[in-house]
């Protein structure tokens, strides 16, 4: 993984230093908050209900087991014992002190980590697929080209007060792994077929989706530029954000994003606009070239593998007793990846136990111990995904009993991937100043409702993703099932929507009706896999049989109980008239 030159630490030094004395200013009262906000926000501060959060940027989803560490060091000395990982690929820390920050970020600058630009109005940290450089659909390994934008990106003055926050997501392989056309710009990479695979940056070229978002409008991304040379992202990029930046508006938060100037103008007239920006500028210095993505490339060779022989998931499983046989299988199936490399696989660790903490969430002792499993069975790195699930991604397949045996003491060895409780979720009201309401115990009351594994591989693939306001950092949009908290008279309600995909098929979930309270929400659930279960074909995906069936038989499930809560009845009954 890439690795701090001198340039970097000190970049990162002296910004520890900076905010030192911000935050002494500020405690001693000549620095007043509406001047200190700013300067917080640019180094990931925000103060929420209760506390301060510390959001720490982990570039493309990349960790360390050195860096893990200092990450659970944090979680047990400054905060709670666990810190929380988020759909955009960092870590949350959600009860902090003022007085604490500064030596919490000397801490990370230790083992070079910051928090810088996960916040603000300005380009947040780049994500891409947590199996780059290892999964077996791969085009290209996106990590370099993610290093790159994140160097010519951070503390970029000219972009550093856009209309709003800015997205990017990076994609390589067949699969998209990023959700893609839901970010403000995706940049699908490409290689060359009739180029030498040996030759990494010949014939590598990039496809630019702008536009995309979910939040209040949520919409995809539409694609602007094809085949753009990877040397020349920089300027184009310039572009693309010049004209942002100038015509966006900066009257109407909920009107900011890049979305809302893409879908106004048109994505042609758009792409037009960028384009003739671009032809003034596209021979900048700021390109990228070969000698710097040689200088970076350095960083993600391939590690030591060994000459291994392949082995299937019988092979696999000789492993394992009789009696561990069932258990270790559905494993194998649900959380073991194919992998680039003969003889290895790659290993998604669940940080979605039933109903015990909240989805994303890892202790003090959990992160210690993985990153002692990250030593011993993956070279010593890990990746987070945009599932809030971690990725030990070079496991030898001889090794995965062993490492599965070793993951249930941890408790993140439940096989739940991609099922129903592999619920995506934000951390809602229970701690941001911004939700309606809660999300983290309707996710609980969720995977204690479905907590029987048979059923759950009986189900198959279903997302369900939880947002406790319309921001939508749990992607509601694009669950399978999506959970939105709304607030009604000063009261917590949930709006469901159905439909939504992430992935080569991303789509955006449509809104069934009006919105429930929160005990009904399990009942809601519920009816709702009963009807699928009722209705669905021989190896029909939940996501497949809405799609055949369409949105009616689902709604009148979801609806079928409402009229007995008789504190809503009469509002349901009203609705329910006029819902379409």
């Amino acid at each position: 993984m890439y690795k701090y030159d001198h340039i970097d630490q000190t970049l990162v030094d002296q910004r520890v230093a900076q905010f030192r004395d911000q935050v002494a200013r500020r405690l001693n009262g000549t620095l007043a908050e509406e001047e200190f906000r700013p300067l917080r926000l640019q180094n990931g501060l925000y103060h929420q209900r209760h506390a301060y959060m510390l959001r720490v940027a982990i570039p493309y989803g990349l960790l360390s087991s050195k860096q893990l560490r200092t990450l659970a060091n944090i979680s047990e000395k400054y905060d709670r014992g666990y810190g929380h990982f988020t759909t955009r690929q960092n870590i949350q820390f959600n009860w902090i002190t003022l007085e604490d920050t500064p030596n919490i970020l000397a801490d990370l600058a230790i083992v070079e980590m910051h928090a810088i630009q996960t916040s603000g109005n300005c380009i947040r940290n780049i994500t891409s697929d947590a199996f780059a450089g290892v999964a077996g659909d791969e085009y290209v390994d996106t990590r370099p080209v993610c290093e790159l934008l994140r160097q010519w990106s951070t503390l970029h003055p000219e972009f550093a007060h856009l209309p709003r926050k800015f997205k990017f997501a990076v994609n390589g392989a067949k699969e998209d792994r990023t959700v893609l056309l839901c970010h403000d710009v995706g940049i699908e990479l490409q290689k060359n077929k009739d180029v030498n695979p040996g030759e990494l940056t010949n014939g590598l070229t990039a496809n630019i989706y702008a536009g995309g978002g979910m939040g209040r409008t949520p919409i995809l991304g539409s694609l602007i530029k094809q085949g753009l040379p990877w040397q020349l992202l920089p300027s184009y990029l310039t572009a693309l954000l010049r004209v942002y930046n100038r015509f966006g508006r900066r009257d109407n938060i909920y009107k900011a994003r890049i979305k809302i100037l893409v879908k106004a103008l048109g994505p042609e007239e758009f792409a037009r606009q960028v384009e003739g920006e671009w032809l003034q500028i596209q021979n900048s210095d700021d390109n990228f070239t070969k000698v710097e993505w040689d200088r970076v490339a350095q960083h993600f060779t391939k590690p030591a593998y060994q000459t291994l022989p392949s082995l299937s998931n019988e092979e696999v499983l000789t492993s394992a007793t009789k009696t561990e046989k069932t258990a270790f299988s559905r494993w194998l199936e649900r959380n073991v990846k194919p992998h680039q490399v003969s003889g290895y696989a790659s290993v998604i660790l669940s940080l979605k136990p039933h109903g015990t903490v909240a989805p994303g969430d890892a202790t003090t002792a959990q992160m210690n111990a993985i990153a002692d499993l990250a030593d011993q069975y993956s070279f010593g790195e890990l990746r987070v995904t945009h599932e809030q699930n971690l990725v030990l991604a070079d496991v030898e397949q001889a090794k995965l009993f062993e490492l599965w045996q070793a993951a249930k003491q941890q408790h993140v060895a439940l096989p739940n991937i991609g099922l129903l409780t592999d619920i995506i979720a934000c951390p809602g009201g229970d701690f941001c100043s911004l939700a309606n309401a809660k999300s983290l115990p309707i996710a609980k009351a969720i995977q204690e409702r479905f907590d029987d594994l048979d059923y759950l591989f009986d189900l198959g693939d279903i997302s369900l993703n939880i947002s406790g306001c319309i921001n939508s950092c749990g992607h509601h949009h694009v669950g399978n099932i999506g959970v939105l908290g709304v607030d009604k008279d000063g009261e917590e309600w949930y709006q469901i929507t159905l439909g939504g995909e992430q992935g080569n098929d991303a789509a955006i979930g449509k809104v069934i009706g009006p919105s429930f309270y929160a005990d009904e929400i399990p009942d809601v659930i519920t009816n709702v896999i009963d009807t699928y279960v009722s209705n669905r074909g021989e190896d029909e995906s939940f996501i497949q049989a809405y799609h055949r069936l369409g949105v009616v038989p689902f709604k009148e499930a979801a609806y079928k109980n409402k009229g007995e809560n008789t504190k809503n009845k009469d509002q349901a009954e009203k609705s329910l008239g006029t819902a379409s």
